[in-house]
């Protein structure tokens, strides 16, 4: 009997979902415009249906075609999200975010495509990178995604620890805990452990209500073997935000790496597969391929 309801009302989620998103698609063509409900579905991962909705309208802006950028990225269509994102740049070239989009784009092509064009499509994550920053210095998702390339790219594609630690610097200015986050992470590259745990408990003590800080705090301890810490990290973040999708999967996720609590992780990709997801939290295919690990070993 529990059960059955438990079907009868994963089904009803579904069928009001499907009614939200039809709903939002007839508003759009009767309106004739339609942004809005395409920035919705958007928001619900319906990249398709958003696509949809935006391609009909007729004088496209550059919100528009930013928004087709950032849903083709959803979809991992990545060389059509920086085409879509290249038209809005040009319409509206002093937008920050629009050239946050375009490096995370581009970004993602480096790692997607051959040795030998993936430098020419990194060079260009970076530049898009540095000039959303330099267009907009308070913007901390694009301040955010500089120092993660700073950090991550070798010197002769632009990287460095230096030029990392001036971005952190920047971050800190914008947000002290991302501040001290960022600092954790370049100790943590410089195999600097106690001065990155020194950071991250900064951060954790700063935004103790970021569940985010307490799941890096875990991974660094789970990197060095410490997993009842990790764990106690952990169960602090669940007390936070108990149903929390990006939690699940930060959970299966180091538990999988350390190879410890696998069955545990197999019901937690199970759970966030199950849940509504939105675009800041991970791809459903990350969770599909991380199960499809789990589930063999």
């Amino acid at each position: 009997m529990h059960k059955w309801a438990n079907m009868k009302k994963k089904q009803g989620h579904r069928v009001k979902r499907l009614i939200l998103i039809f709903g939002f698609a007839g508003l759009a063509w009767a309106s004739g415009g339609g942004l809005d409900q395409a920035h919705k579905l958007y928001n619900l991962t319906e990249f398709q249906q958003s696509l949809e909705i935006l391609h009909a309208i007729p004088n496209k802006d550059a919100a528009v075609y930013e928004l087709m950028g950032r849903n083709y990225y959803g979809q991992g269509e990545f060389k059509k999200a920086t085409e879509a994102l290249e038209r809005a740049a040009d319409l509206e070239p002093g937008n920050s975010s629009v050239y946050l989009w375009l490096g995370r784009a581009y970004g993602r092509r480096a790692e997607t495509s051959s040795m030998i064009t993936a430098p020419g499509l990194a060079t260009k994550a970076r530049q898009f990178f540095e000039k959303a920053a330099l267009l907009n210095p308070a913007n901390l998702d694009a301040q955010s995604d500089l120092f993660e390339y700073y950090l991550e790219a070798p010197g002769f594609l632009g990287g460095g620890f230096d030029k990392a630690s001036a971005t952190a610097a920047q971050i800190a200015r914008i947000n002290p805990a991302d501040g001290f986050s960022a600092q954790a992470r370049l100790a943590e590259k410089r195999k600097e452990f106690s001065s990155a745990e020194a950071h991250l408990r900064r951060a954790v003590e700063l935004a103790p209500q970021k569940i985010g800080k307490l799941v890096d705090l875990a991974r660094l301890f789970t990197k060095e073997g410490r997993y009842q810490e990790a764990d106690l990290s952990l169960a602090k973040a669940e007390q936070i935000a108990p149903n929390s999708p990006k939690l699940m999967f930060a959970r299966a996720d180091l538990y999988i790496k350390s190879k410890r609590n696998l069955d545990v992780a197999r019901e937690l990709l199970k759970r966030y597969l199950g849940c509504a997801l939105t675009p800041e939290d991970p791809p459903r295919s990350d969770a599909e391929k991380l199960l499809r690990q789990v589930q063999g070993s």
